[in-house]
């Protein structure tokens, strides 16, 4: 089923509102719904999700979302949040990397 542009900006910016205001459970639900029924694009969605997880602190989650969403496509805005997220991780969290 295909659905209008506008709908589909409406559904991302309630997603995001959803995410901005911490009710991450149901932006990542939402999220998943979304991608199950295939009407917005995937690279966007997992660039949301990956929003979501950074917003409760599930660092590996929002990395790999961010990837999958560079995967689809390398122009995704996923690119850079994925850069910064790294800068952060690599400046206060170095004990990740070396166990």
């Amino acid at each position: 089923m295909k659905r209008e542009k506008n709908e589909v900006l409406k559904e991302m910016d309630e997603i995001k509102r959803l995410i901005g205001c911490g009710k991450v459970d149901l932006a990542l639900k939402r999220i998943e719904q979304e991608m199950e029924a295939g009407t917005m694009p995937k690279d966007l969605l997992f660039y949301l999700q990956g929003n979501a997880h950074r917003k409760r602190a599930d660092w590996q989650g929002a990395l790999n979302s961010y990837q999958q969403a560079m995967d689809i496509n390398p122009e995704s805005p996923a690119a850079e949040a994925r850069r910064g997220l790294m800068e952060i991780m690599n400046f206060y969290h170095k004990d990740l990397y070396n166990p």
